[in-house]
């Protein structure tokens, strides 16, 4: 490897840890919306005219799903975070693939 792909590398990778500081948003879940119907007898709803849609972030948490409400001024920052999050993983890949093509040549821990 030459000393610019080497060079080149490191600045990407650094760069891209740059980028992750900048990620404070981030949620691990997935977005989504539906439908519901209320306990009042009388309503709409139960006539097909639902409540919502409603937003809800799924997760899994101790192996077990768990679905948190979205109020509906929160909606646009909930997707970013969700975006933010996979953005995270694209970034923590890349740095992945970097990390191994310095170590194939013996220079992952140098300076």
């Amino acid at each position: 490897m030459s000393d610019s792909k080497d060079r080149s590398l490191r600045s990407e990778r650094e760069k891209l840890l740059g980028e992750l500081s900048g990620l404070y948003g981030l949620i691990h879940g997935s977005y989504f919306e539906r439908y519901s119907t209320c306990s009042r007898p009388g309503c709409a709803c139960h006539q097909g005219k639902k409540h919502g849609p409603r937003a809800y972030v799924s997760r899994t948490l101790e192996g077990k799903p768990r679905q948190h409400y979205v109020p509906k001024g929160q909606v646009d920052a909930v997707r970013n975070g969700i975006g933010q999050y996979h953005r995270m993983l694209q970034i923590a890949d890349r740095i992945t693939e970097i990390n191994l093509e310095l170590m194939r040549e013996g220079r992952l821990d140098e300076p």
